[in-house]
């Protein structure tokens, strides 16, 4: 790609351009499809209390919902992707805002269905499905939603909650606010000694500058803005952690924890076993911050140098060919009938490579059942833009296989499980480097390039986790929970997971009132569980080991056919035993020899 401006969408040439002329050939056929959506959702309407009237009626009914819901994806898929390849085109903010309005005039028409089943109640729904064998294609469905039975109110409480929603989500609402509108950050000094403003998005440039007081600026003008609202952010998490007591009390859950794992029927054990499995194996971690300090050359490690490049000025120019290649020849271990699937991104228009005035930002993999899977990219021809390809394949290729073999109702995978495709595919492509290259820089490079992901995954992502987990047990034991409290709770924490070799800097100690995630409780252990179980699949399948491609393929076609926990044990992953967090963090301690070899 030449450098210097960015094209505009019409000079990229096709054969670097998704085809999504294959989902509508002419926009008459989305309008088509728009207007036969809209009257679908009228006879669902006109569907509300009678699911219990007959078998054959309640499969009609679930049927006519699946069609209007795979219309509707297709609709609001087509339109949004149009946006995105040029966000100033006003012709397609319409349709994505039209395609937005109608989805959520649907979800208002249908939301009846649910509370409506459970009315009906699991006796007669396995009556129905011995009557009409068709709604067998729907027991795991079934089953699904009588499992959380118990935990469904009368109706008069259900509508009292459902009035709640609005009040439940405005701590968050009130962190958004706070977090991108209101807050400012001061002006800090660059590495040219240009005064210029600090924000969010430069704060991590910063820390990665080879400036060490760049860095330490950068550092203590972020937490020192968050510190000035300090009370306001506290407030405001800590209603949000008295709300998810509140929801979890309500609905007679043991806990809050208990609670947000039930979604996935995942128990506390899952949560507890990993947050012990990391405990159990911090050393490995301290050891790898001392060699850090040693590399750095530093008389103390502080909470600013961790992000620190211990590779100095590291550039690969991958371009786009031979990006394509090193990820084919990456994922060879995946077998014959994944690349064939896979070479299809490539020859079939799955893929929009390049940068274009007007085009969203970033990387994702999207698409739906009745698509083909589809990559934005902005590939830029770096290194990283080889691994966000694989990583992109690695959820396309996980639609593609759920989607191909599941009927609609199973075919999406739940976030538990999203991120272990894409995991297995950028492990892959390190491994593939790692055994290609003999620059020594470049293998430094790559090995503290995995062992960040590694710190970042499941070290990092797990102290959020605990984090979680002790204040939300404070408010269910009647203890007060404070700023200064959430401060020293989190310094604790720090101090753990960190170690001796890292001075504990007191702005760190405000760094809960900065996250974002923490609003939608007891998410992030997911990120560390999923890349544990992605560095087990992957293992198995480095090793060669009988049946591990195989078992791996049927893993990405489940779908959501079963429950999360079981789907990842078809790939030879079992989270109920904390034998694939416990070999995940022993890959991390090896990770660290290697480097420590390398680099002495």
């Amino acid at each position: 790609m030449s450098v210097g401006q960015v094209k505009k969408r019409g000079e990229i040439a096709p054969e670097y351009k998704w085809r999504l002329e294959l989902i509508y050939d002419n926009e008459d056929r989305w309008e088509e499809d728009y207007r036969a959506t809209r009257a679908e959702g009228e006879k669902l309407v006109a569907l509300e209390g009678k699911l219990a009237e007959s078998a054959q009626g309640l499969y009609e009914a679930l049927q006519l919902s699946e069609q209007v819901g795979r219309r509707m994806e297709k609709l609001y898929i087509y339109a949004r992707m149009r946006r995105d390849e040029d966000n100033g085109v006003s012709h397609y903010q319409a349709l994505c805002d039209r395609a937005e309005t109608l989805s959520i005039e649907l979800s208002g028409k249908t939301a009846w269905m649910t509370p409506e089943l459970l009315a009906v109640g699991a006796e007669r729904v396995w009556e129905m499905m011995r009557e009409y064998p068709e709604l067998k294609l729907y027991e795991y469905f079934f089953t699904d939603l009588f499992r959380r039975q118990e935990h469904v109110l009368t109706p008069a409480e259900e509508r009292l909650l459902a009035m709640s929603a609005d009040l439940s989500l405005a701590p968050g609402h009130i962190f958004s606010m706070l977090n991108n509108a209101d807050i400012r950050f001061p002006h800090i000094t660059d590495e040219a000694g240009q005064s210029v403003e600090l924000s969010k998005g430069r704060y991590g440039s910063f820390m990665e500058s080879s400036d060490r007081r760049v860095r330490k600026e950068a550092f203590t003008a972020l937490y020192g803005s968050y510190r000035d609202l300090i009370n306001t952010i506290g407030a405001a998490l800590i209603a949000s952690v008295k709300k998810d007591v509140f929801y979890a009390r309500v609905r007679k859950y043991p806990s809050a924890l208990a609670a947000a794992l039930d979604g996935d029927n995942v128990g506390p054990e899952v949560y507890e076993r990993l947050i012990e499995a990391v405990h159990n194996r911090l050393e490995p971690m301290y050891r790898y911050l001392r060699l850090r300090k040693r590399l750095l050359n530093l008389d103390e490690l502080h909470m600013y140098d961790i992000y620190a490049p211990l590779v100095d000025e590291y550039r690969r120019q991958v371009p786009w060919e031979e990006g394509k290649k090193l990820v084919r020849e990456a994922l060879e271990p995946l077998g014959a009938e994944y690349l064939r699937d896979m070479e299809q991104a490539f020859s079939d228009g799955w893929i929009d490579v390049f940068e274009n005035q007007g085009k969203t930002s970033g990387a994702y993999s999207w698409g739906c059942y009745d698509t083909q899977p589809y990559v934005l990219l902005n590939y830029d021809e770096r290194l990283d833009d080889a691994f966000t390809l694989a990583h992109e394949l690695g959820h396309s290729m996980h639609s593609y296989y759920s989607h191909r073999t599941q009927p609609y109702v199973y075919s999406q995978y739940t976030i538990f499980v999203a991120e272990v495709a894409s995991t297995v595919n950028e492990s892959l492509l390190i491994d593939h480097l790692l055994k290609q290259s003999g620059d020594a820089r470049e293998r430094a490079y790559l090995l503290n390039h995995y062992l960040e992901q590694f710190r970042t995954t499941v070290y990092r992502q797990t102290m959020f986790a605990e984090f979680e987990k002790i204040i939300h047990e404070k408010v269910e034991a009647g203890e007060a929970l404070t700023p200064e409290a959430l401060r020293e709770i989190y310094v604790g924490l720090n101090r753990l997971y960190y170690g001796p070799e890292v001075v504990c800097d007191e702005e760190i100690a405000d760094e809960w009132a900065r996250i974002p995630h923490f609003y939608n409780a007891f998410y992030v252990y997911k990120y560390a569980t999923g890349f544990a179980s992605a560095t087990a699949i992957k293992q198995r399948i480095s090793a060669g080991e009988p049946g591990a491609v195989e078992d791996y393929l049927k893993f990405l076609s489940a779908g959501g056919s079963a429950d999360p926990i079981d789907i990842l044990k078809i790939a030879g992953v079992d989270l109920s035993r904390p034998e694939p967090v416990e070999k995940a963090l022993a890959c991390f301690a090896e990770l660290v020899d290697q480097l420590e070899q390398l680099l002495g």
